[in-house]
């Protein structure tokens, strides 16, 4: 979700492995705080349009939290959690290293709502709420939040390495059944792929693209290598929005520039190039309507991912460690 960057995703090849989609057990509702913490929603708002309005890449980042989140073991706020002497977390894994960001931000989320509703709300939670903030401060829809999750009590990073969360070099059948692992449609995995129409990417993630690749608009890939050197080691840090028009804003441009050939990450361009998805990226490029309905309903699905509810797991006092 580069901020969304490395993106909102991708993986391994699946071959003839069977994989059966996570099903959500939980009873998340829109109404969970109703009477327990009927301020969260408005905290975190007002935290989120402050972190956002000084740095409008941390909208992106935000929303990127979430979903990496979400892919590794559910939507349990494990990404969070530094690394104890009993666990190595997974804010180190290659899906995340020196790539997820904006845990100040939800630090001080956190420190907010535990003044509003001291050991009520969840960092789970938190960071579905501020990924549905983020988006509509950026222009974009708004939904009701389901919540109701709970923290998890330990991180893995094996889990986070092991291809859930699909790198920007996957295929287009990467992409689907790493989405269909999750309970996700191949329709949520482009809706959900159009969060980058916010966020940057790392010149590392798209420099065989803009060097090696034929599908892509020979402008583009000019005015793209002129802060991403070919030498491996050389700019690799140097960013690039994922959405060149509109980076700071959330809209349906993400799919117009793949009409184009000006997706950034190859896992953008496979998209749109010839295969099964390429009507959806019509109809989301030339209605926003649509992708903003779609995307809603891929978001409100992707929440629902194997939470924490009931009596597992625990609400954590502070998001980057257990109690």
């Amino acid at each position: 979700m580069a901020s969304i960057s490395s993106s909102f995703f991708l993986f391994l090849a699946v071959g003839f492995l069977v994989v059966f989609p996570e099903k959500s057990t939980a009873q998340l509702s829109t109404n969970f705080y109703s009477k327990s913490c009927p301020r969260v929603f408005t905290t975190v708002k007002s935290a989120v349009r402050s972190a956002v309005s000084k740095e409008p890449r941390m909208g992106a980042s935000l929303l990127r939290l979430h979903f990496h989140d979400c892919f590794v073991n559910g939507c349990d706020g494990s990404i969070l959690l530094d690394d104890t002497s009993s666990f190595t977390g997974e804010k180190t894994a290659r899906p995340n290293n020196r790539s997820a960001r904006g845990f100040e931000v939800v630090d001080d989320i956190k420190s907010k709502v535990e003044k509003a509703c001291p050991g009520v709300v969840s960092c789970a939670d938190i960071l579905a709420i501020a990924a549905r903030d983020s988006v509509a401060f950026l222009g974009g829809p708004s939904w009701n939040v389901k919540v109701g999750r709970r923290d998890s009590k330990t991180a893995s990073f094996s889990a986070a390495n092991s291809g859930v969360i699909p790198p920007p070099t996957s295929t287009l059948s990467n992409l689907v059944n790493r989405f269909q692992a999750k309970g996700l449609s191949a329709k949520d995995m482009v809706a959900l792929s159009g969060a980058h129409t916010i966020g940057k990417a790392r010149c590392l993630l798209f420099r065989n693209r803009i060097y090696n690749e034929s599908n892509i608009e020979s402008s583009f890939a000019k005015n793209r290598r002129g802060n991403c050197p070919r030498i491996t080691g050389s700019g690799d840090d140097n960013l690039a929005p994922l959405d060149v028009q509109t980076q700071n804003s959330f809209d349906n441009d993400y799919f117009k520039n793949l009409l184009k050939q000006k997706g950034l990450l190859h896992s953008d361009q496979v998209l749109f190039n010839g295969g099964s998805t390429d009507s959806l990226v019509r109809t989301y490029g030339s209605n926003s309507k649509t992708f903003n309905s779609d995307f809603v309903a891929a978001m409100i699905k992707m929440g629902d991912i194997s939470p924490l509810t009931g009596s597992r797991g625990e609400i954590r006092k502070n998001c980057r460690k257990p109690n």
